[in-house]
């Protein structure tokens, strides 16, 4: 248990953090919020990811370091974004730090709600402050805080530099649903606490802090009229980190014994509570070095019996419980692997003490009527409500819930679910034990809020390490339930310790702990911690025994939830990485897709998109759908999309690529059969070609904003076979919209696809919207919850390329054109002002045309397009593709692909439908 992920101890140091200026500690009143900071690098990839954006995102530092940010973090877009629709818009489904570097793409920093999907697929609000980078250090500086418990609680408030926390008042609780993020005035220095969580050295964080500077420091706005400026919480001493940094063990029971004092006088009782145990006079010294010696022989003896009852760090049990932390023995350790007698204790395993006899008259472990006062009817009623309520769901986070439901405030006053962080994300399980490295992540927690104050616990979805040295630690290493029945100061002093620091001691001292591991199918999934008030009776060896069989049920639910979702991640990651994240930039075609699965929970299907660049500036547009549901369907449809992709660079013509595709399904078996549309976009000629193997019909939306249903002979479904396909022209005007999708947007159960169909083709799509609000208003207007079938959607507007933008020559066979070549390219450069550029392109030209014009046999075309970038061309009517030679083989000839590909940004080559294109593109 730590702080609260929004509040912060009291330092226990003034000085300033190393970079920063002394005295820029805040004045004023500051909130405190738990920071996640991202740093993207100038490729685009994370270079930094804290341990509060663990926490946040559920994603591990090792793992997503150096791994592209594109991607990793599925968001929906800010409800209002400049130029793509008003407060109104709805939010789709896209990458979070692509959004974030689009709404700073102008330089200026942004500050906002964007909400994100982590990894768990769970939907997290969450609040922003972007900022962009310019030079080495980095592209996007980003940081992000959990905006639920701010709106549901309230920020915590420091006022002073000594940053004491209060908490808002009972009466503002729930009334921060208006608490945004916000940037502060430009231009005043980063505090040392926000300096400390930057990235770097204190040199390196020099460009941080100059960005932050000046465009703001982040800030929370409570109100139209209020603005906190905003420190993080606690930066420094995170749980893992004191966890791993505190090497302080158990004291020996001598020790123990020796510092404590006579026990607190007894106190009144609370209303169906049990008075406080009597006082225990302390033992004198002599009595503690007579009672040494049997002790130690004792426990020499109790070691060597197997399975017997093993304790830890404690002293002898006073009659109500005492210190002792005693560890039920079980057949198996960690990930099922065996204790045998003869095994060595570990160095790190706390030292091992006798538990005294209760006093006559009183069984021992009998200290309480819960699950100890013999019947048994109790402990069997309890089993079965955990059958009855947990496990009902294939959720993981739901069932740990479920489980802390059922326990409080029945069996405790507080339970929580900590589960090995590793088992949540990788899809194999660790073959080692798990260790003192081994991170936990709370799942769920359920506490008595009538019984006491829990302001001190960890919040779901931290990160803790739990050293061998704690009850916790030791329960999931050894795979053994451990029972503290009175958590005494002293105890509690090493147990706060190993979790963050002195001042918890309060939350735990007094207190009865009992931890059991949740192991399941021999794997060790974490542990189940209960904690008792002082005026409950501590937990007992009965407790732990009925506790232990009652996890044990408990963690097969969670292993079968664990499961299902593995199962269902390695289906959506089929999924997805067949189908395009973000649309192509292609000149003169806006594009924007979108993709709903039919079944939310597995977000897997059939249906696929594509969008592929073709030579001369031309696009492909795609939309299938195999016929099914399921892995099996989403399988066939990634089978599909890589042979439409690989016939698309062949640019065969519509008609005949989708033969090709009708004979490579047979080939691949008789359950291939999907519909599919293909449509080429020529933006210097301004036509499409279409061709359709039985698929709904697309929507042409004219620059007026009138709906075309596009007549396009239907053909049959890609598998059939037997039918041919035949491919139909149309001319498209500029600011013109295609409409393509699946049938599981416009076909409605128990009606027409003609209905669906006419309302695409109504009044629907205004033509002066861009493509991605078009893709949100259709779908707002068609698509409903209850449709089981997926949903494709594509939509493409044609902006052609001007005519002023395109030079094209013809040139004949002949080794003096290569002349004539750099002469057209130089002066058309002229022409267009990219003189700067001019000796690249000429030289790269002249190896090209003078490849082609080798081995042409009639005709040579060279043609250049100007768009965002310059797109050199060079076509011939050989289709023999030319290769990229080792340096060492080049003699005279073969340099010119060697020259492209140093001097060029990007260049390739591609066969035509006769003939072949050698392509470069460079930056303007």
């Amino acid at each position: 248990m730590v702080d609260d992920p929004n509040s912060t101890p009291r330092p226990t140091s003034t000085a300033p953090e190393p970079g920063t200026a002394p005295g820029d500690q805040p004045s004023g009143v500051v909130a405190l919020v738990r920071l996640a900071v991202v740093l993207v690098d100038r490729e685009g990839r994370i270079a930094q990811w804290s341990r509060a954006a663990e926490e946040l995102f559920g994603h591990r530092a090792e793992a997503v370091h150096d791994r592209p940010a594109a991607g990793l973090l599925p968001a929906a877009e800010p409800r209002s974004v400049p130029g793509q629709g008003g407060p109104g818009a709805t939010g789709r489904r896209r990458d979070a730090f692509t959004t974030l570097a689009e709404l700073t793409s102008d330089g200026a920093a942004w500050a906002g709600q964007l909400p994100v999907v982590d990894r768990e697929e769970h939907l997290r609000d969450v609040l922003w402050w972007a900022y962009p980078l310019t030079g080495p250090t980095g592209r996007l500086l980003a940081l992000a805080a959990d905006a639920r418990p701010l709106r549901s609680a309230g920020p915590r408030l420091a006022l002073g530099e000594r940053l004491l926390p209060f908490a808002a008042a009972p009466g503002a609780l729930g009334g921060f649903h208006r608490l945004s993020a916000a940037l502060g005035a430009a231009g005043r220095p980063v505090p040392g606490p926000l300096a400390a969580v930057l990235p770097g050295t204190a040199e390196r964080r020099e460009p941080l802090l100059a960005a932050l500077t000046r465009a703001g420091l982040p800030a929370l706005r409570l109100d139209p009229s209020t603005v906190l400026p905003l420190h993080p919480a606690d930066p420094a001493a995170g749980t893992a980190h004191a966890a791993a940094g505190i090497g302080r063990r158990y004291p020996t029971a001598q020790q123990r014994t020796a510092r404590l004092g006579p026990p607190a006088p007894p106190e009144a009782s609370a209303p169906g509570r049990r008075p406080a145990a009597a006082p225990t006079p302390a033992p004198l010294p002599a009595q503690r070095e007579a009672a040494a010696a049997p002790a130690a022989a004792d426990r020499a003896a109790r070691s060597d019996r197997p399975g017997g009852e093993l304790t830890a760090g404690g002293v002898p049990a006073p009659p109500r419980g005492g210190t002792t932390i005693e560890q039920t023995a079980v057949g198996a350790s960690a990930n099922g692997h065996q204790l045998h007698p003869g095994d060595p204790t570990p160095p790190s395993a706390p030292t091992a003490v006798p538990v005294p006899a209760a006093p006559p008259g009183q069984s021992a472990g009998r200290f309480g009527p819960f699950l100890t006062n013999g019947h048994a009817g109790e402990q069997l009623a309890l089993l079965n409500e955990v059958g009855g309520k947990v496990g009902t769901t294939l959720d993981l986070g739901f069932t740990a819930h479920e489980l802390c439901r059922v326990l409080v405030p029945r069996v405790a006053d507080f339970a929580c679910v900590d589960l090995v962080d590793g088992l949540i994300s990788d899809s194999e399980l660790p073959a080692a034990r798990p260790d003192d490295d081994t991170m936990l992540r709370r799942v769920a927690l359920a506490r008595n809020e009538s019984a006491g104050q829990w302001d001190h616990v960890l919040a779901e979805g931290s990160l803790v390490a739990m050293p061998r040295r704690t009850p916790p630690g030791m329960a999931l290493q050894l795979n053994q339930p451990v029972l503290v029945p009175v958590v005494t100061r002293d105890v509690a002093v090493d147990y706060a310790a190993a979790l963050g620091g002195p001042e918890l001691v309060p939350v735990v001292s007094g207190r009865s702990m009992l931890v059991v591991p949740l192991s399941a199918r021999g794997t060790v999934l974490g542990i189940l911690k209960l904690l008792r008030l002082p005026d409950r009776d501590p937990f007992d060896e009965g407790d732990a025994a009925t506790l232990k069989e009652l996890a044990a049920r408990a963690a097969l639910s969670l292993d079968n939830a664990r499961l299902h979702r593995a199962e269902s991640r390695v289906a959506t990651t089929l999924q997805r990485s067949m189908i395009p994240t973000r649309p192509p930039q292609i000149p003169g075609v806006q594009i924007a897709h979108r993709y709903l699965p039919g079944d939310s929970r597995a977000e897997v299907g059939g249906d696929w998109f594509d969008a592929i660049q073709l030579p001369g500036s031309r696009v492909a547009l795609v939309v299938g759908d195999v016929m099914g549901h399921g892995i099996h369907s989403a399988a066939a449809m990634g089978r599909f999309r890589t042979a439409m992709q690989t016939l698309a660079a062949l640019d065969l013509p519509p008609g005949q690529l989708l033969r090709h595709l009708d004979n490579l399904a047979h080939k691949l078996g008789d359950d291939h059969l999907a519909t599919c549309l293909y449509a080429v976009y020529d933006p210097i000629n301004r036509t499409c070609e279409l061709a359709s193997a039985g698929h709904v019909p697309p929507v042409l939306v004219h620059p007026d904003g009138t709906g075309e249903l596009l007549e396009i002979p239907a053909g049959a479904p890609i598998g059939v076979g037997g039918v041919p396909f035949v491919a139909k022209t149309i001319d498209v005007s500029d600011g013109s919209m295609l409409v393509l999708c699946t049938d599981g947007l416009v076909e409605v159960r128990g009606g027409d696809i003609g209905a669906g169909l006419a309302a695409l083709c109504g009044n629907l799509i205004d033509p002066r919207q861009s493509p991605e609000e078009a893709c949100d208003v259709v779908l707002d207007r068609l698509h409903s919850d209850d449709r089981k079938d997926d949903v494709a959607l594509l939509v493409a507007r044609f902006d052609g390329v001007a005519p002023s933008e395109v030079a094209t020559w013809d040139l004949t066979v002949d080794q003096r054109e290569v002349g004539r070549a750099r002469t057209l390219v130089r002066e058309q450069l002229a022409a267009w002002h990219l003189e700067s550029i001019g000796d690249t392109v000429v030289l790269l030209v002249s190896e090209l045309v003078t490849n082609a014009v080798r081995v042409a046999r009639d005709r040579v075309q060279l043609q250049l397009i100007r768009v965002d970038k310059l797109l050199v061309e060079v076509s011939d009517d050989n289709h023999n593709l030319p290769s990229l030679e080792p340096a060492e083989q080049l003699g005279e000839t073969g340099r010119g692909l060697t020259l492209v590909t140093k001097l060029a940004d990007r260049w390739g080559t591609a066969r035509k439908a006769v003939g072949k294109v050698v392509w470069f593109e460079l930056p303007l």
